[in-house]
């Protein structure tokens, strides 16, 4: 996470100097977009624009490259799944929801804080404490779901909280699921024989507290 530091930090620079060449000479894009919104006279200054873009950017993307990374990697650990899934590719959407289930592609969401005593199971969480929102734990919980900790693409319903939950649920769950739907319909037609390239144990998780991916998965087809 150390070594990270210097390159997220020049990245930061890199956004404030994009968000001023945006301000004195606007593009058709979505940072010149966000530049000029405004509300009843009230703009987004810098900090709110930076932390907007790392939002759209972490949201918009590395979720959506976790999820089909990590949908993949279900399949090729479980092979009959992957067998059903080339016969029945109506499957693909319900297999998708399960994806996001098994190997939750974030997972933490943002802290919350106790406006009140909370009491869960023997524990009392006091007012005023963070609060962290642990999704792929809750994804895994044996009171919601049969068999948790094993795969199943005909998981229906599913009840997953992936996406968040109530007024926090994830304003782009309607387009990561059609891109995970997307791609998962061309690995089935373009890569049927897709199989993994080494030895499972070699693979290695993103150093990362918030999402859950890996940082590469070496296949061949």
């Amino acid at each position: 996470m150390a070594r990270n530091m210097p390159i997220f930090f020049s990245f930061l620079r890199y956004l404030r100097g994009l968000i001023r060449e945006r301000r004195a000479d606007p593009r058709d894009d979505l940072i010149s977009a966000l530049v000029a919104a405004e509300e009843a006279g009230d703009k987004l200054n810098e900090d709110e624009l930076v932390s907007m873009i790392l939002l759209l950017l972490v949201a918009g993307f590395e979720t959506t490259v976790n999820l089909i990374g990590n949908g993949a990697l279900a399949l090729l650990a479980n092979p009959d799944h992957f067998d059903l899934l080339r016969r029945n590719p109506a499957l693909v959407p319900t297999a998708v929801e399960e994806f996001l289930r098994y190997y939750s592609p974030l997972d933490y969401a943002q802290s919350r804080g106790a406006r009140s005593d909370i009491t869960l199971g023997d524990f009392v969480i006091p007012a005023g404490e963070a609060i962290a929102v642990a999704i792929g734990s809750a994804n895994r919980d044996e009171t919601q779901f049969d068999r948790p900790d094993v795969l199943d693409i005909t998981r229906d319903p599913n009840r997953h909280i992936a996406f968040g939950q109530g007024i926090h649920f994830c304003l782009g769950a309607f387009l990561a699921r059609l891109e995970g739907q997307i791609a998962f319909r061309a690995l089935l037609e373009h890569c049927p024989q897709l199989r993994l390239a080494g030895p499972r144990e070699s693979l290695r998780w993103k150093n990362s507290l918030l999402l859950r991916g890996l940082e590469t998965l070496p296949v061949a087809f």
